[in-house]
């Protein structure tokens, strides 16, 4: 009998450590989704276990939707933010970029889901991300400067890009091909783990500023 009250003990004590961990969801598009990797690949799994090794315990939801576009993570922040939700992470726009949508609207979009996330008492990491020099230096200005912004407007931390692990955006990008799937696009699983590592210390600021 003393063992099986130990035992329940136990479970009873694993369960309000559980409930205690910092829920992040991470909101994004194919690259936060995991596209053309096994579940355990992808980024929210790999930065799930990145904090647990550097002794942080939290739960990341994956929210990320291949395809995305800024307005679509605006449509659905409302129910992608629920009661359980500690902080948020922010990562699109990359869609917006394929597309060729006016910077202002993406800018729009941004802030309207920082501002939900903030509304909340939700911390937020902002990530940005650099547009190519082919859609001319007035257009590259305005989206590039919408990230950084946008978290200062909000008290939102800011990490300057989603591929700072593997170089930032001045990277030869013959250097990433053995980081990337055959498509030149998506990372692969050892490009994950290098993102992962670049992207985990602003998360783990951003758990910091949960507790």
């Amino acid at each position: 009998m003393g063992k099986v009250i130990g035992t329940i003990v136990l479970a009873f004590w694993a369960g309000l450590a559980a409930a205690d961990d910092v829920v992040i969801a991470a909101l994004g598009d194919s690259l936060t989704q995991g596209y053309g990797l096994p579940a355990e690949q992808g980024f929210v799994p790999q930065l799930e276990d990145w904090l647990q090794a550097q002794g942080v315990e939290a739960r990341v939801i994956n929210a990320g939707v291949s395809g995305d576009t800024t307005a679509g993570g605006l449509s659905r922040v409302d129910w992608t933010l629920t009661p359980d939700v500690d902080a948020l992470i922010v990562t699109l726009g990359g869609n917006d970029l394929l597309r060729g949508l006016p910077p202002e609207a993406s800018r729009a979009n941004l802030d309207g889901i920082v501002s939900a996330a903030v509304s909340r008492g939700v911390e937020v990491l902002v990530i940005g991300m650099q547009a190519p020099g082919n859609y001319g230096p007035d257009y590259k200005a305005r989206f590039d400067a919408m990230y950084p912004e946008i978290a200062e407007t909000h008290g939102a931390l800011y990490l300057d890009s989603f591929f700072a692990g593997l170089g930032g955006p001045d990277v030869d990008p013959a250097a990433l091909r053995a980081f990337l799937q055959s498509d030149g696009i998506h990372p692969n699983a050892e490009g994950v783990a290098q993102i992962v590592a670049g992207v985990g210390p602003a998360v783990r600021d951003l758990i910091n500023r949960v507790e």
